[in-house]
Order: C-alpha cells, then structure tokens, then sequence
C-alpha cells in the first residue's frame, strides 16, 4: 500500500493543560476501531448468550460464591443474589448480549458501549479486593476501550448507524445521535 492511498491527519488538542499534536493514519485508525468494536462485541454477545442458552445459569451463583472473599460490597451482592436475581438473570445475559450485537453490528454504539460500560463497573466492583492490582484490572480496561468506540462514533464505520443517522427521524431530532455513532 503506498503512501498516497492512505489519508494522513493531524490532530491538535489540549489535554491536562498540555498541548499535544500528533499525525495519524485515517486509514489504520479506522481498520482498529472496526475490529476493536467487532472483537469486543463478540465478547459481549458470546457472554451473554452463553449465559441465555443455558437454563440452569443464574448472577445467583457468582453473587453468592464468586465474590472474593473481603469485598466491601458483600452485602449488596448477597442482597441482589438472594431478592433479585429473578430480575438480574435475565437482565444480564440479555444486557451482555444486545451490547454485543449493538457493537458488532455497529448499532446504537454509544448506547451500547455506554451499557456496557455500566455492566464492566459492576463486575470491578464484584472483583475487588483485585488479586493481581491495587485498583486496575481488565473490566476497567474495558471501560475505557468502550468509551474509546463511543467516543470515535465507531457504529459509523461499517457499522449501521451511518445509515441510521441518515434516516428523517434522526435528521428531524439530532439529539438522537448521542445514542449513535
């Protein structure tokens, strides 16, 4: 591929009270936000239907006996394991696996990652005291991968919110495209 076909920008900003500029490649920035939202959305999707395939899973067993031991939150997990996991089941294989289509399809990204988001705070708080870290662990890292395809509008590349943002009622409402993109 040579040098010409790949469209180079220059981007400028100020970010903690620094200046910083930088020079990237349309192109390659694109083909990562594309497959950082396909792989993502396969893990979402895979997840969740795993979790509504199997009839016998409930967020019951991870609350009650997944949970480490010395987590601060104890008491809310067991609360929602033994009051509401009749609720919380279904929400989170349903919820894990409409991310992930949200994200493979490049549907309602914004909305999908910002839900996602959501659900990857939960499970870090589930996880603490953390085994390997102080603070970090790959849920928090998946905070900030979700916020980067928000953040990018990566639903408009290959993805179908380009077209869905093309639609009357979109144009007529442009508020809805903070759900999109």
């Amino acid at each position: 591929m040579s040098n010409t076909s790949m469209s180079n920008r220059r981007l400028e900003t100020d970010m903690f009270g620094r200046h910083v500029q930088f020079e990237y490649s349309e192109t390659w920035v694109g083909y990562a936000l594309f497959g950082l939202r396909v792989i993502m959305g396969w893990s979402f999707f895979y997840s969740g239907a795993t979790k509504a395939w199997d009839p016998n899973w409930s967020v019951r067993g991870f609350l009650l006996y997944g949970i480490p031991e010395g987590n601060p939150f104890v008491d809310i997990w067991t609360v929602m394991a033994t009051e509401w996991a009749w609720l919380l089941t279904p929400l989170n294989s349903l919820g894990l696996t409409l991310v992930g289509l949200g994200l493979i399809f490049g549907a309602f990204v914004r909305f999908a990652a910002f839900w996602g988001a959501v659900m990857m705070l939960f499970y870090w708080l589930a996880a603490f005291p953390l085994p390997n870290s102080i603070l970090i662990n790959y849920h928090v890292m998946y905070v900030l991968l979700l916020f980067v395809l928000g953040a990018f509008g990566a639903g408009r590349i290959l993805g179908l919110d380009a077209w869905i943002e093309s639609q009357p009622i979109v144009e007529n409402n442009p508020r809805l495209k903070l759900f999109l993109g």
